[in-house]
């Protein structure tokens, strides 16, 4: 089942920076000015040649028709309305549509407002363990709210910067080097233009930082213990907080973060982000992967790259003019934490709690050596193209920790002939498809034998002479 595009938002906004009264759009594309109205009003989905004649009048990619901010503010609010605290029925997905239409700003100002009310239960929470465990005299730990409040910027703004993004790549030309020598040609330019020293060093200890800058002593230490791709990413790192600085300060000024640690945050971000456009220099990067198809040990072999620099790189290849695929990308723990995530695609992340259990992103752990393909469909229909590998980063030293995460990589399956990975699927075939859902407090299945949590605000039947894998039955 294809999801309906309905894309009313976009499509007015687009006609009106144009300039453009609706006679004149609806003769451009070839449909009648009442259809038009419907469509804007969102009253009617856009086929697909409309989406297409639409995308060439406006010169836009199809993703900025299709894939508009109201589709992420619906998820969003979806998202924090389901949050067990309000003890609230989860609501149509028409009647949320209808109120993010007709008042965004306040379907914003509940998503913050959630947002500020459980990271003050963290807090109470952090506060009360730490009494209980009669260690008042120790603050409570930080809780994480700067880190979703940047998380949430670098979605709104499809985690793609492209002032920084087109200087990394400026940077990669003037350094006249190929990936081979591409760390050589860094330290020279760190030592020769910044005036400091570069020190590969291979220490022990649990606390091995894999860089650190001694201001006074201008000298750069690596631990000479991480791997290259670590290595060459630490470089490129900190000549970003030589050379991007500026262009970071104008970018945290139009974020305006709330609060300094939130600055703090984005600041080592926007680093990280002008480190892997620097390794990974767009049009290089993009023409590469599109003659590979997107084969991930090809690109990490190419670039001399990790496969969670990859991948995070693909998810950010949305350039105007110049798109890649539109990814999701994600990383998780063992313990089903997202530590990290993006989404170019029509798929949302939950903001709390885990994800599917059913997704592959799970079990990638069981199998480290493997990349998983799969085809999930969520419950509007849409179907994705899912990759999945364990990772492991390893300490050195038989008691160094271990730290093991798994990477996800998707794209919707309308673009999957593009990968590599779809040669080996039937992506026709009905059997193929794994039915998943954003998380169990969002999705609406009721025939998902993983499920850990009813819906948000869902009644339950229980039957006491019936035992199924489910304890409860969702009602009607």
């Amino acid at each position: 089942m294809k999801r309906k595009v309905f894309a009313g938002p976009a499509v007015r906004r687009l006609r009106e920076e144009a300039g453009w009264p609706q006679q004149l759009l609806a003769r451009k594309i070839g449909i009648s000015p009442s259809y038009l109205n419907q469509i804007e009003r969102s009253q009617r989905p856009l086929s697909a040649a409309v989406l297409v004649e639409l995308a060439r009048v406006f010169r836009v990619d199809i993703s900025q028709i299709s894939n508009s901010d109201e589709d992420r503010l619906l998820v969003d609010l979806q998202d924090a309305l389901s949050d067990p605290a309000l003890a609230y029925p989860l609501l149509p997905s028409t009647e949320l549509q209808a109120a993010i239409q007709h008042a965004p700003n306040v379907a914003k100002a509940v998503i913050r407002l959630q947002a500020a009310h459980r990271a003050l239960e963290d807090k109470y929470q952090a506060l009360d363990q730490t009494l209980s465990h009669s260690e008042a005299s120790h603050p409570a730990g930080p809780v994480a709210f700067p880190y979703d409040e940047v998380r949430d910027f670098f979605h709104r703004i499809g985690n793609y910067v492209d002032d920084l993004d087109r200087r990394a790549e400026a940077t990669y030309a003037e350094l006249g080097t190929d990936t081979s020598q591409l760390p050589d040609a860094l330290i020279d330019r760190l030592e020769l233009r910044h005036r400091l020293s570069v020190k590969i060093e291979r220490s022990f200890g649990m606390d091995r930082p894999i860089r650190q800058f001694d201001r006074a002593s201008r000298i750069l230490h690596i631990d000479g213990w991480a791997d290259a791709s670590s290595r060459t990413f630490a470089l490129a790192h900190q000549l970003a907080l030589f050379e991007a600085q500026d262009m970071a300060a104008e970018v945290l000024t139009q974020a305006s973060f709330r609060s300094e640690s939130a600055n703090a945050v984005c600041s080592v971000a926007l680093a990280n982000y002008f480190a892997g456009a620097l390794i990974l220099p767009y049009r290089k990067f993009l023409d590469s992967a599109r003659l590979h198809r997107h084969d991930l040990g090809i690109l990490m072999h190419l670039f001399g790259a990790s496969l969670e620099q990859v991948a995070h790189r693909l998810s950010t290849l949305q350039r105007p003019g110049a798109r890649g695929i539109p990814f999701y990308f994600l990383r998780i723990d063992r313990a089903g934490n997202i530590t990290k995530r993006h989404s170019a695609t029509r798929l949302r992340f939950a903001r709390y709690g885990g994800a599917c259990p059913l997704w592959n992103v799970h079990q990638a752990f069981e199998t480290p050596d493997r990349m998983l393909v799969q085809i999930a469909e969520m419950p509007d229909g849409t179907r994705y193209l899912s990759l999945a590998q364990a990772i492991t980063k390893a300490g050195i030293g038989h008691s160094a920790a271990r730290r093991r995460y798994a990477i996800g990589l998707g794209c919707e399956l309308a673009d999957a002939a593009q990968l590599v990975y779809a040669d080996e699927l039937d992506i026709e075939s009905v059997k193929s498809i794994v039915h998943i859902g954003t998380s169990c407090r969002l999705c609406e299945r009721h025939d998902c034998s993983q499920r850990a949590f009813p819906p948000a605000g869902a009644s339950i039947r229980i039957d006491a002479d019936i035992r199924e894998a489910v304890p409860y039955r969702l009602g009607d």
